[in-house]
């Protein structure tokens, strides 16, 4: 049995890395985020429920009709307690500033965070823009308003 991969379109990216470590990278060939690390001088200790921004020393220049999507990591959300105040964050095409991730102690216990550290994850998508068709009635649809939990548990 043969696998074919399929070849997938790179984007290229402007990138500063004023951080003391590597780029952002893929840990697996099927990675859709890549990690980014806490740039600390010295170790940073949340409370419970305490809140601050970690910088990364990563600076980047999206091209226009792109964003990059902070995603929590999702081991660090569920072991410790550790994730994102705003999860999902958007980096907007024509943010240039320094990445800096909002993180949040939802444990009941302290955590410190280590220079290197990985804490967020961040994807790379394409967007479109929208022009509103103001409409008076929407089209009739099978769900129609049915929200939260309408479609059921299995």
């Amino acid at each position: 049995m043969r696998i074919f991969a399929k070849s997938l379109m790179m984007l290229s990216v402007k990138i500063v890395n004023r951080s003391k470590h590597s780029l952002p990278s893929y840990a697996t060939e099927g990675s859709a985020g890549m990690d980014l690390r806490a740039n600390l001088d010295k170790p940073l200790t949340l409370q419970p429920l305490e809140r601050t921004l970690v910088p990364t020393g990563i600076f980047i220049q999206l091209p226009e009709g792109y964003e990059a999507q902070i995603r929590p990591r999702s081991g660090l959300s569920i072991k410790k307690g550790i994730t994102l105040v705003n999860a999902v964050g958007t980096i907007d095409s024509d943010y240039t500033g320094e990445i800096k991730l909002p993180i949040i102690n939802l444990s009941n216990e302290p955590y410190t965070i280590e220079d290197g550290e990985r804490l967020a994850q961040m994807v790379i998508a394409r967007f479109e823009k929208v022009t509103w068709q103001e409409v008076s009635v929407l089209e009739v649809t099978q769900r129609g308003e049915g929200g939260f939990g309408s479609t059921g548990i299995k």
